[in-house]
Protein backbone atom coordinates (compact mmCIF):
# COMPACT_ATOMS: atom_id res chain seq x y z
CA UNK A 1 0.00 0.00 0.00
CA UNK A 2 1.51 3.66 -0.66
CA UNK A 3 0.56 6.58 1.35
CA UNK A 4 -0.08 9.65 -0.46
CA UNK A 5 1.40 12.40 1.28
CA UNK A 6 -1.48 15.38 1.84
CA UNK A 7 -0.94 18.32 -0.64
CA UNK A 8 0.91 21.48 0.84
CA UNK A 9 -1.46 24.28 1.57
CA UNK A 10 -0.77 26.96 -0.77
CA UNK A 11 1.50 29.71 0.62
CA UNK A 12 -1.71 32.17 0.68
CA UNK A 13 -2.51 34.52 3.55
CA UNK A 14 -6.02 33.58 5.15
CA UNK A 15 -8.76 35.43 4.07
CA UNK A 16 -9.78 38.87 5.80
CA UNK A 17 -13.34 39.47 6.00
CA UNK A 18 -13.08 42.40 3.68
CA UNK A 19 -11.61 39.97 0.96
CA UNK A 20 -14.35 37.70 2.02
CA UNK A 21 -16.49 41.11 1.13
CA UNK A 22 -14.62 41.76 -2.30
CA UNK A 23 -15.16 37.70 -3.14
CA UNK A 24 -18.93 37.70 -2.13
CA UNK A 25 -19.00 41.03 -4.16
CA UNK A 26 -17.25 39.60 -6.90
CA UNK A 27 -14.66 42.25 -7.17
CA UNK A 28 -11.09 41.09 -8.00
CA UNK A 29 -7.76 41.57 -5.66
CA UNK A 30 -4.49 40.84 -5.08
CA UNK A 31 -3.87 40.33 -1.54
CA UNK A 32 -0.45 42.05 -0.17
CA UNK A 33 0.88 41.96 3.27
CA UNK A 34 3.65 44.33 4.74
CA UNK A 35 5.93 44.74 7.36
CA UNK A 36 4.69 46.70 10.22
CA UNK A 37 6.76 48.95 13.16
CA UNK A 38 6.02 50.66 16.16
CA UNK A 39 6.25 54.13 16.17
CA UNK A 40 4.78 55.90 19.61
CA UNK A 41 1.64 54.12 20.69
CA UNK A 42 0.55 52.98 16.61
CA UNK A 43 1.44 50.26 14.33
CA UNK A 44 3.28 52.16 11.28
CA UNK A 45 3.46 50.30 7.52
CA UNK A 46 7.25 49.19 6.15
CA UNK A 47 7.38 50.33 2.83
CA UNK A 48 9.85 49.93 0.51
CA UNK A 49 9.73 52.74 -2.22
CA UNK A 50 11.81 50.95 -4.49
CA UNK A 51 8.91 48.68 -4.92
CA UNK A 52 5.98 50.11 -4.74
CA UNK A 53 4.69 53.62 -5.28
CA UNK A 54 3.66 55.29 -2.00
CA UNK A 55 0.97 57.30 -3.81
CA UNK A 56 -1.10 54.15 -4.72
CA UNK A 57 -0.98 53.45 -0.76
CA UNK A 58 -4.83 54.89 0.84
CA UNK A 59 -5.07 55.92 4.22
CA UNK A 60 -8.28 55.58 6.02
CA UNK A 61 -9.05 58.16 8.27
CA UNK A 62 -12.04 58.68 10.01
CA UNK A 63 -14.13 62.38 11.22
CA UNK A 64 -17.10 63.08 13.42
CA UNK A 65 -19.57 65.92 12.05
CA UNK A 66 -22.76 67.26 14.06
CA UNK A 67 -25.09 66.37 11.37
CA UNK A 68 -23.64 63.02 10.15
CA UNK A 69 -21.60 61.75 12.71
CA UNK A 70 -18.95 59.57 11.77
CA UNK A 71 -17.61 60.35 7.82
CA UNK A 72 -14.51 58.49 6.21
CA UNK A 73 -12.00 59.64 4.14
CA UNK A 74 -10.01 57.93 1.89
CA UNK A 75 -6.60 59.44 0.31
CA UNK A 76 -3.04 58.73 -0.57
CA UNK A 77 -0.84 58.23 2.40
CA UNK A 78 1.81 60.49 1.10
CA UNK A 79 -1.03 63.25 1.04
CA UNK A 80 -3.06 65.36 4.19
CA UNK A 81 -6.71 65.29 4.54
CA UNK A 82 -8.53 68.87 4.44
CA UNK A 83 -10.94 68.44 6.98
CA UNK A 84 -13.53 71.49 5.35
CA UNK A 85 -13.60 69.61 2.01
CA UNK A 86 -14.26 66.27 3.64
CA UNK A 87 -17.04 68.41 5.85
CA UNK A 88 -18.21 70.06 2.62
CA UNK A 89 -18.91 66.73 0.49
CA UNK A 90 -20.67 64.92 3.52
CA UNK A 91 -22.79 68.17 4.40
CA UNK A 92 -21.48 68.72 8.07
CA UNK A 93 -20.45 72.63 8.54
CA UNK A 94 -17.56 70.76 10.14
CA UNK A 95 -15.63 67.74 10.92
CA UNK A 96 -13.27 66.68 13.34
CA UNK A 97 -10.79 63.83 13.09
CA UNK A 98 -11.97 60.93 15.55
CA UNK A 99 -9.57 60.81 18.33
CA UNK A 100 -7.18 57.65 18.69
CA UNK A 101 -8.55 56.50 22.02
CA UNK A 102 -12.35 56.41 20.22
CA UNK A 103 -11.39 55.03 17.15
CA UNK A 104 -11.75 51.29 17.85
CA UNK A 105 -15.13 52.21 19.48
CA UNK A 106 -16.14 54.30 16.54
CA UNK A 107 -14.68 51.73 13.46
CA UNK A 108 -14.35 48.57 14.91
CA UNK A 109 -10.83 48.90 13.91
CA UNK A 110 -7.58 49.92 15.14
CA UNK A 111 -5.44 52.69 14.13
CA UNK A 112 -3.44 51.26 11.03
CA UNK A 113 -6.50 49.17 10.18
CA UNK A 114 -9.04 51.42 9.50
CA UNK A 115 -10.94 50.36 6.03
CA UNK A 116 -13.43 51.40 3.84
CA UNK A 117 -14.68 48.53 2.67
CA UNK A 118 -15.62 46.79 6.27
CA UNK A 119 -16.31 50.30 7.89
CA UNK A 120 -19.00 50.14 5.19
CA UNK A 121 -20.00 46.58 6.00
CA UNK A 122 -20.59 46.70 9.81
CA UNK A 123 -21.41 50.64 9.76
CA UNK A 124 -22.63 52.03 6.85
CA UNK A 125 -20.73 55.28 7.69
CA UNK A 126 -20.33 57.53 4.46
CA UNK A 127 -17.46 56.89 2.60
CA UNK A 128 -15.39 59.65 0.42
CA UNK A 129 -12.31 58.86 -1.80
CA UNK A 130 -9.98 61.36 -2.74
CA UNK A 131 -10.53 62.06 -6.84
CA UNK A 132 -6.81 60.63 -7.15
CA UNK A 133 -8.17 57.20 -6.77
CA UNK A 134 -10.44 57.25 -9.70
CA UNK A 135 -7.51 59.02 -12.01
CA UNK A 136 -5.33 56.00 -10.57
CA UNK A 137 -7.59 53.42 -10.85
CA UNK A 138 -5.49 50.88 -8.89
CA UNK A 139 -5.62 51.66 -5.15
CA UNK A 140 -4.25 49.86 -2.23
CA UNK A 141 -6.37 49.79 0.64
CA UNK A 142 -6.51 47.89 4.18
CA UNK A 143 -7.78 44.87 4.37
CA UNK A 144 -8.86 45.16 8.26
CA UNK A 145 -5.59 43.77 9.66
CA UNK A 146 -2.39 45.60 10.38
CA UNK A 147 0.15 44.61 7.77
CA UNK A 148 -2.70 43.54 5.47
CA UNK A 149 -4.14 45.34 2.35
CA UNK A 150 -5.61 44.57 -0.58
CA UNK A 151 -4.61 46.26 -4.09
CA UNK A 152 -8.97 47.15 -5.73
CA UNK A 153 -10.16 48.26 -8.68
CA UNK A 154 -10.98 52.22 -6.80
CA UNK A 155 -14.13 52.38 -8.70
CA UNK A 156 -15.52 48.91 -7.74
CA UNK A 157 -14.82 50.02 -3.88
CA UNK A 158 -16.62 52.92 -4.47
CA UNK A 159 -19.49 51.34 -6.03
CA UNK A 160 -19.30 48.81 -3.24
CA UNK A 161 -19.26 50.90 -0.46
CA UNK A 162 -21.64 53.43 -2.03
CA UNK A 163 -19.06 56.44 -1.60
CA UNK A 164 -18.55 59.17 -3.47
CA UNK A 165 -14.94 60.34 -5.19
CA UNK A 166 -14.55 64.37 -4.34
CA UNK A 167 -11.17 66.34 -3.81
CA UNK A 168 -9.86 65.78 -0.23
CA UNK A 169 -6.45 66.80 -0.42
CA UNK A 170 -5.14 69.48 1.63
CA UNK A 171 -3.28 72.13 -1.10
CA UNK A 172 0.51 72.05 -0.88
CA UNK A 173 1.81 75.45 -0.11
Amino acid sequence: MILMSKKKKASKLHKTLVEQILDKAKISYTQMSFATHEAGDVQQMDIDESTIDQHIIYKTLVASGKTTGPVVGVLPIDTHLDLKKLAKASGNKKVNMVPLKELVKTTGYEHGANTPIGIWEKLKYPVYFDNTAQEQGEIIVSSGQIGRSVKVNAEAVCKLVHGEFTDLLEKEE
